[in-house]
């Protein structure tokens, strides 16, 4: 059985499949991007790759073979309370606020290390999204990389608030909020960005000057349309090759 076939059936509701424009582009769209590659893990190796002796944090891991176990770094950290992964195999089992709490007090690792690349895919809100932005530059070396996971949502349905709620046309792929805090922080002018075209969008910052400035201005309200139809000079959207001539 195809997965279309699959995502049909599970639409199946009262009886009926619900079948307007909205509920086939939804389908289409996450099957698009569900067919796109590199990965994210790739997108974080090729920025690990030039640091002969990396030190890489992931935040929000879930199932480590998806991405921590591929990360090619000499010291790797992992953080995530196991909400969504029963068995939790990581470094240290708290939310993202507290890890980062304990490391201001030294209670975790040491409280002037610094890392290469923090990679964050935790809760996908922009106000959390924003906080694990702003502590993970505390502790990034000055030419050290964030990088971000669902930046890049193909619709509004996948850019939802709540992943509970899987009757629409995204269905159970979910990217969140997490764009408005990448956005947001591509207005800063210390702050230099860019998004991957893969993977639900890769996103990348950084303090130093690897990208070229963000155009376009932010909508007052965060609106969905205004972002779509924006993205490509709001959040720097480029390919994999082009990324790579960056870095």
């Amino acid at each position: 059985m195809n997965r279309l076939k699959k995502i049909k059936e599970y639409y199946i509701w009262g009886g009926l499949f619900l079948t307007d424009s909205y509920q086939k582009e939804g389908i289409e769209l996450s099957e698009k991007e569900g067919a796109k590659t590199p990965f994210r893990f790739d997108v974080i190796n090729s920025l690990l790759v030039k640091k002969n002796t990396a030190n890489y944090l992931e935040i929000g891991v879930r199932d480590p073979s998806l991405n921590f176990d591929k990360i090619n770094a000499q010291t790797k950290y992992s953080v995530d309370p196991g909400l969504e992964f029963k068995s939790n195999p990581v470094d240290f089992k708290m939310t993202s606020d507290m890890f980062f709490e304990q490391l201001r007090t030294g209670k975790v690792l040491k409280q002037s290390i610094k890392f290469d690349v923090i990679f964050i895919d935790g809760l996908h809100l922009a106000e959390q999204v924003d906080r694990d932005i702003k502590n993970s530059f505390d502790f990034l070396k000055e030419d050290g990389f964030i990088v971000l996971h669902d930046c890049n949502p193909p619709s509004e349905w996948h850019a939802r608030e709540k992943h509970a709620y899987r009757l629409s046309p995204a269905g159970n792929n979910w990217n969140g909020t997490t764009w408005k805090a990448f956005v947001k922080w591509g207005q800063n002018p210390e702050i230099r960005i860019a998004c991957v075209d893969t993977d639900w969008g890769v996103g990348i910052l950084t303090k130093g000057h690897t990208f070229e400035e963000t155009k376009g201005e932010v909508s007052e309200f965060y609106e969905f349309s205004h972002f779509e139809k924006n993205k490509k000079d709001l959040i720097n959207l480029m390919s994999f090759n082009q990324f790579c001539t960056f870095i």
